[in-house]
C-alpha cells in the first residue's frame, strides 16, 4: 500500500467514517465524476493508482482489513483483504470473504506477508489480493503510480 492510503486507513480506522468530513483527516484523492462498473456503491477511491495494482476503493467502514477493490483503466482488477497474522496463526477461519465482484472470476491470488505492518494496519499481517486478471498484466499497471509501501521506513 502507498504511504498515502496507509494515511487515509490509519485516520479512518481510529476514527470511523465520520472521518470523512474530518479536517484532520489526509483528503481522499478527487473522486471521479464516473464510478467504474460493479464496484459497490458505498465504496469511495483511497488511493490513486498504485504500481503493479490500480486504484483502491473502499467502504470506509470496512477498512483497514477490506475487501478493498482494485481498478484499472475504470475496471475492477482484484479484491483485497488484510488479515491478522496472530488470528491466521490461531487458526482463526475467512470463508467466503474474498470473492471477485460479480461478473469476475479470480484469475491467481498473491499473499503478501507484512512483518512489520504499515501505516494504516501497523501490525504484522498478510495482505491477500484475488486478482481477476494475469501477474502478467497486473504487473504493467501504473508504471509511473506510487510505489507499494510494505517495509518501515528508516
Amino acid at each position: 500500500m502507498s504511504l498515502r492510503i496507509l494515511t487515509l486507513l490509519i485516520a479512518l480506522a481510529s476514527t470511523g467514517a465520520a472521518a470523512l468530513a474530518s479536517p484532520a483527516m489526509p483528503p481522499l484523492p478527487p473522486q471521479p465524476k464516473v464510478r467504474p462498473v460493479g464496484i459497490p456503491a458505498d465504496a469511495v477511491l483511497v488511493s490513486p493508482c498504485i504500481q503493479a495494482m490500480g486504484e483502491h476503493w473502499a467502504n470506509p467502514k470496512n477498512l483497514p482489513l477490506g475487501p478493498i477493490y482494485g481498478v484499472y483503466q475504470s475496471k475492477p482488477v482484484f479484491t483485497e483483504i488484510m488479515v491478522d497474522k496472530k488470528n491466521f496463526a490461531a487458526g482463526k477461519s475467512y470463508l467466503d470473504v474474498l470473492k471477485p465482484l460479480p461478473g469476475y472470476a479470480i484469475d491467481h491470488v498473491d499473499v503478501e506477508y507484512v512483518p512489520y505492518g504499515h501505516a494504516g494496519y501497523p501490525i504484522p499481517h498478510y495482505d491477500i489480493h484475488a486478482y481477476y486478471v494475469g501477474h502478467s498484466v497486473h504487473e504493467t499497471f501504473c508504471p509511473s503510480g506510487e510505489k507499494e509501501l510494505t517495509a518501515p521506513s528508516s
